[in-house]
């Protein structure tokens, strides 16, 4: 198996070449972690300043209603990361959810040894603008999609996004994220002709 941080180099490396020099700079600060499908990444509450980068497997962020009804914000994986930037920037408690979808493999640096990262070396800053442009970009497309499109058209968008990925989330998380009950997922599928299982 690939260590984890082999493999967090080599997907950012595909935003942006990280130098030898510069990832020796970084690698003092990163810790690895496996995760178990379900368990919680960081809690809302929690004041977690790290930034995980997801090296393998899905994830999810999610928040609870008043009503204890799960309401998933995003879902993300392999090269993709789990932070609550308002508690990596401010230092306030995260108001949502973290969970492993699948089994997960992270590497987590505190967000502030990220931005010495990004003042001491260019590859750095290169590699964080080009994260948070995919950050951005994502959200700007999603608030679309729920604006604009039908709850199909999410589901279709959904599985061009995340490819073979889509069948390894259950329909419920889908559904969630997709903002539909599972009943209208079933029936979107069935129009589609594809299984529910």
């Amino acid at each position: 198996m690939i260590a984890a941080t082999d493999l967090l180099r080599q997907r950012l490396s595909d935003l942006h070449p990280i130098s030898d020099a510069s990832w020796r700079a970084a690698i003092d600060h990163l810790s690895t972690k496996s995760w178990k499908a379900g368990e919680t990444v960081f809690a809302a509450g929690d004041s977690d300043q790290r930034v995980y980068f997801i090296a393998d497997g899905l994830a999810r962020y999610y928040y609870i209603d008043p009503d204890g009804r799960e309401r998933n914000k995003s879902i993300t994986g392999p090269g993709g990361a789990l932070a609550s930037m308002d508690t990596a920037i401010n230092g306030v408690p995260s108001p949502f959810f973290t969970e492993a979808l699948t089994e997960l493999r992270t590497v987590a640096i505190t967000y502030p040894h990220l931005v010495m990262l990004s003042e001491q070396h260019s590859d750095w800053a290169v590699v964080v603008r080009r994260l948070l442009e995919i950050l951005i970009l994502k959200k700007e497309r999603r608030e679309a999609e729920f604006l604009m499109l039908s709850a199909r058209q999410r589901y279709e968008n959904f599985i061009a996004e995340f490819g073979s990925d889509a069948g390894r989330i259950s329909l419920r998380q889908v559904a969630m994220y997709l903002g539909i009950t599972d009943v209208a997922l079933s029936r979107i599928r069935r129009e589609m002709g594809m299984t529910n299982s």
